[in-house]
């Protein structure tokens, strides 16, 4: 079974690229939190294709319907207002703003925009196979049987789970704590960011002023970065890359600010295994890097301890985190992408009955940078295993009157 996060706040999701739609279950999240449609709308907003000039061309709505897990008893006609589902027996309601209720939450978010007949190529034994995507592994797993249109399974599609289970994560740490969660691109190919979020946000709290000038910052860039010349620079240079057919890497920076500190546990449950696990583990992600990352190797203790007075931890070269606890400084990560697998250059592959091949690429729609619309999903992962171990270092913390009927 996959879950993401766990064991107590978990995400698991189904559904394929070019099937019906993407089936959502978040299980664990508190009674009590006001999730509204639109807002979690607003997060999918920011992954969906088509949603960046320099991604890929599909243009998706990606429109969630909740099914499940809200409940209003105040405001019935308010919660009962969101798009209906339509079938051939008629109509059914679904919820639009509500209160968690403590049991599992249901969503649903419906294709519109699929073209099987663009993969017709990779069909049945004889199916070419697309050199650093999941062809060939996937097909022979299956015995055959796996759905290769997009990608299947293994299409970044399949995030739309990460981002609604996020949405929800992430309000609840907004309500309760305060905490934000930001990404920005700071690398593309060789072209490297002058300015970080890390550099921008050091302290333990950041103001909401200061988070909004840079969420406008980034909005206003040609990609999410807050280094607009950067940001320049490289959605030129995915520009030119996309028409000599090819595609290029990127480094996303995913930070979580105003995150309460003493999160998490000491050794195999914690939070840092978890985020870099979660991180490191997203589509076409090769490194996951904390604080200062790769960059420790070659320093001195001395140059990489963070002083530490009454008043906190004077440095974050930790990232927020040590021994997997966090410090209440800002959550940093940095993750590195491959260049997309699917490209129209000709490739040496075989197909899947090992026939060694020419691979060219006859139709499909592709991110030349997967980068660009990734940092979504990045923050949605990082909010997702923070909630899980804030709840879990909750209960180690019994209470008598949270067990009383009478």
């Amino acid at each position: 079974m996959e879950i993401l996060g766990g064991p107590i706040f978990g995400v698991a999701g189904a559904g394929e690229s070019h099937g019906p739609g993407i089936t959502t279950i978040v299980f664990g999240c508190p009674a009590g939190v006001r999730i509204s449609r639109q807002e979690v709308q607003t997060y999918l907003d920011r992954r969906r294709p088509g949603g960046n000039k320099h991604g890929t061309p599909r243009n998706e709505k990606d429109k969630v319907l909740f099914t499940a897990g809200l409940f209003d008893d105040a405001d019935h006609e308010r919660l009962l207002s969101g798009p209906p589902i339509t079938t051939e027996n008629g109509s059914a309601v679904t919820y639009e703003t509500g209160y968690s209720t403590g049991e599992p939450i249901a969503a649903l978010v419906l294709s519109t925009s699929s073209k099987s007949r663009h993969y017709e190529q990779f069909s049945g034994d004889t199916g070419a196979v697309r050199p650093g995507h999941t062809d060939l592994v996937k097909h022979h797993k299956s015995q055959g049987y796996v759905d290769y249109r997009g990608g299947g399974r293994s299409s970044y599609r399949s995030t739309i789970t990460d981002v609604i289970g996020g949405s929800i994560a992430r309000i609840f740490l907004r309500e309760t704590f305060g905490t934000v969660f930001l990404s920005s691109i700071v690398q593309v190919g060789d072209l490297k960011s002058d300015k970080r979020l890390a550099d921008l946000f050091t302290g333990p709290k950041a103001d909401q002023s200061d988070i909004q000038a840079a969420e406008a910052l980034m909005q206003q860039a040609e990609i999410p970065s807050v280094d607009i010349e950067f940001a320049a620079e490289a959605a030129e240079h995915i520009k030119q890359t996309r028409i000599k057919g090819d595609s290029i890497g990127a480094v996303v920076e995913v930070i979580g600010l105003n995150v309460p500190a003493l999160v998490g546990q000491p050794l195999y449950n914690s939070l840092k295994t978890k985020l870099m696990g979660s991180l490191g583990g997203l589509h076409a992600v090769r490194a996951c890097e904390v604080g200062a990352g790769a960059d420790v190797a070659r320093r001195l203790g001395s140059e990489n301890n963070d002083p530490i007075r009454a008043d906190g931890y004077q440095s974050n070269n930790h990232g927020g985190m040590l021994g997997g606890i966090t410090t209440g400084l800002p959550l940093v990560a940095r993750v590195s992408f491959k260049p997309t697998s699917t490209i129209t250059h000709k490739q040496q592959s075989v197909q899947k009955n090992l026939e060694e091949i020419d691979f060219e690429l006859k139709k499909g729609r592709h991110d030349p940078c997967v980068g660009v619309r990734a940092g979504v999903t990045l923050e949605s992962r990082m909010a997702i295993e923070l909630l899980n171990g804030v709840l879990m270092q909750q209960s180690g913390r019994v209470s008598t009157d949270s067990f009383k009927l009478f």
